[in-house]
């Protein structure tokens, strides 16, 4: 079974640099099989991270194709971009495009389109790069089968 991408958000109170307290709410995204997986793989992840109270906000299902990960040190952003296939039918002669969303680890937009492109470089459709966005997402756990939750 092909495992699916999960966003969820965690809130809680943040101490900021400048000492103040805040409620926060931050999404991550999981790599898992269901909501109820999602939500337990995701505790288990941030927990070692969190002091004090926190909560689950929200999860929802996201519909990433790819997660091209980039193991730069100034890779610290993750930015959604959507993918326009290009097809031609055979009948008509019409291009058909279908779309697709890619998440991809960078620095920067322009680090984000430049590493999308190397990592698109063996596909064999044709393909623009529609839109690229930054989201909010503060990190991302794929399915690591030797870190089976019990």
């Amino acid at each position: 079974m092909m495992n699916k991408w999960f966003e969820c958000k965690v809130k809680y109170d943040k101490t900021m640099e400048n000492g103040l307290v805040k409620k926060v709410s931050e999404p991550y995204l999981v790599d898992a099989i269901s909501f109820t997986e999602a939500e337990k793989r995701f505790i288990e992840e941030i927990r070692p991270f969190m002091t004090g109270e926190f909560e689950v906000s929200d999860i929802k299902r996201v519909n990433y194709s790819e997660v091209f990960f980039n193991d730069a040190e100034s890779a610290d952003r993750w930015f959604k971009c959507k993918l326009s296939f290009i097809t031609l039918d055979e009948k008509s002669g019409a291009e058909k495009r279908t779309n697709s969303y890619a998440l991809v680890q960078a620095a920067d937009l322009r680090e984000a389109i430049k590493h999308l492109d190397e990592q698109m470089k063996g596909t064999i459709m044709d393909y623009q790069i529609a839109a690229v966005t930054e989201t909010m997402i503060m990190d991302v756990y794929p399915y690591d089968p030797g870190l089976e939750v019990k």
